[in-house]
């Protein structure tokens, strides 16, 4: 059986869940996806959860979509002699490219694009934003900074440049290793770190060549300034909140987050909301009331996806973190106003669907709300397209992407409201369409005898025709 809420959930696997034990507690809480991070873990490691997880899938007739989330450039300090030191307001503390062991009046930065980007006046963040530097001098090696607010500094603390774009790919040279690894796993979706620009997703897309879909994530300020190109050149968008937190100021954050989201519908892309959803759940068997509303905000704003990161890859409570988060999307799922919410935000420009296909899935998402008694929407897809944009209408029903493509089927783990199905069959005329339509709505468990489906589809099906039909069928 299908999950029944329709905003999904995504559990990223680590330490704390990477057994077949816990992996099938996490389907069973509600997990909808799994996130491999390759910041950590083996290929051997990532290798064998992976096909867990397949294993899983297919054993419980469930499609589990997987992630794989690159790492990214990561900009950090060298080591210190001692370890630590301690920057009190007002010291001077320099930046530079020697390769000596950091004191207290300086430290490697081992990054010469930073140096090329910086200029008198700019601001570095270092330990996740906890201390401030401003700089006062600076040239291609090195950078005389001024402490505006102190602290404990250790070896290997990040260095974030807020509103300052760097000359920098979004792909290192580990990150395409590990990227053709997981293509050649089978991965549905490859997420994307620091993109700054729509050049880099570009650039991704091109070394993917079509075997997965990319998620671009936002953490970047620079990110915003071309959100609209961005969101139309990737598959789908993660608001990374914990780097946006750190780069523009907190209460930026909830802003640009529905900002982002508002983009993504307009645009039927699916977005990921991520970062510290239940973070007190890592050490505690319940969440903060201010985190569980922090979930139920981002499933009434119309998002595809929650994500949970390390409260499911190294917490203490990993089953219980799922299983709060299903219980969240179940209750604001019920409540009457979710739906209208969901309705008056269908956003229109100027009032005018883009083409027929979008006007044929903006009169599916009516006829859901205008026919009494339906039970689903069958889609009928070859890319997943014609799904995502009957997804945007945020429908009070599931959706069925019927499929011939396996690998499209998985991708729909993360679209709001969607169930991946595969049909390879040959239709020669439009009885196939509704036959296999009653077959696949029935043996879901979806639909009843009595009830109606609505279809969308292109046709001739499966042969990359835009969608162009609209039927409802009394089953």
């Amino acid at each position: 059986m299908p999950q029944n809420t329709r905003t999904k959930i995504i559990a990223t696997i680590g330490p704390s869940t990477a057994t077949r034990e816990k992996l099938e507690q996490l389907i069973e809480a509600g997990a909808d996806a799994f996130r491999f991070n390759f910041s950590h873990g083996t290929h051997a490691e990532h290798k064998a959860r992976f096909k867990l997880v397949r294993k899983i899938s297919k054993e419980k007739n469930v499609r589990v979509s997987v992630l794989a989330d690159l790492q990214g450039p990561k900009l950090r300090v060298g080591e210190f002699k001692d370890g630590q030191i301690l920057l009190e307001k007002g010291a001077q503390f320099t930046l530079d490219m020697k390769p000596e062991l950091g004191t207290q009046a300086r430290v490697t930065l081992p990054h010469p694009e930073i140096f090329k980007a910086l200029n008198v006046g700019d601001v570095l963040l270092l330990n996740d934003g906890n201390i401030r530097l401003k700089v006062i001098e600076c040239d291609k090696k090195h950078a005389v900074t001024t402490v505006l607010v102190g602290g404990p500094l250790s070896s290997h603390k990040g260095v974030n440049l807020p509103n300052i774009h760097l000359p920098i790919s979004a792909l290192t040279a580990k990150d395409k290793d590990d990227l053709e690894f997981a293509l050649k796993l089978g991965v549905d979706w490859v997420c994307l770190s620091f993109v700054q620009k729509v050049a880099d997703v570009k650039m991704a897309k091109k070394l993917i060549n079509g075997r997965a879909w990319v998620i671009s994530k936002l953490e970047k300020p620079s990110a915003i300034d071309e959100l609209e190109e961005i969101v139309k050149e990737s598959d789908g968008i993660m608001v990374a909140r914990g780097d946006l937190g750190v780069e523009c100021p907190l209460p930026m954050v909830p802003v640009l987050q529905k900002k982002i989201v508002s983009e993504c519908r307009r645009q039927a892309k699916p977005v990921i909301i991520a970062t510290q959803m239940l973070e007190s759940m890592i050490n505690a068997p319940t969440p903060t009331r201010a985190e569980v509303s922090d979930v139920a905000t981002a499933v009434y704003d119309g998002a595809d996806t929650v994500m949970l990161s390390a409260e499911t890859a190294a917490g203490q409570y990993p089953i219980e973190a799922v299983s709060m988060m299903h219980q969240t999307i179940e209750e604001v799922e019920k409540d009457p106003l979710f739906y209208r919410f969901m309705q008056s935000s269908r956003l229109r420009l100027g009032g005018i669907c883009s083409d027929q296909a979008d006007a044929i899935c903006n009169a599916a998402g009516e006829m859901t709300s205008s026919l009494k008694n339906v039970a689903a929407v069958v889609t009928f897809t070859t890319r997943g397209i014609t799904t995502l944009w009957t997804a945007r209408e945020r429908p009070d029903l599931p959706i069925l992407a019927v499929t011939p493509d396996e690998k499209v089927a998985n991708r729909m783990g993360i679209v709001w409201g969607t169930h991946g199905c595969v049909n390879k069959g040959v239709f020669r005329n439009f009885n196939n369409v509704e036959a296999v339509s009653r077959k696949i709505a029935l043996e879901t468990g979806i639909a009843k005898i009595g009830q109606y489906i609505i279809v969308t589809a292109g046709f001739p099906l499966y042969k990359g025709s835009k969608t162009n039909l609209l039927h409802v069928i009394k089953l």
